[in-house]
């Protein structure tokens, strides 16, 4: 996966579309987790727009038993 030439293991933040693709987690499975937990760490918001900040999601997924 590579978006504007810098690959999505190394961005500071993913869109809910790359989040899934690179987590293999559906879409919807992330949408639900954001509106369970819209003041969630590894959120950003930009108005409208939701981003996924990576490591820190990374963090969240390690310390999970299930989804």
């Amino acid at each position: 996966m590579n978006t504007n030439g810098i690959p999505v293991w190394e961005k500071y933040v993913l869109t809910i579309e790359e989040a899934a693709e690179y987590f293999h987690i559906g879409e919807n499975k992330i949408r639900k987790l954001i509106t369970s937990n819209p003041s969630a760490n590894y959120l950003l918001w930009i108005g409208n727009r939701t981003l996924i900040k990576r490591k820190k999601f990374e963090n969240f997924v390690d310390e999970i038993d299930s989804l």
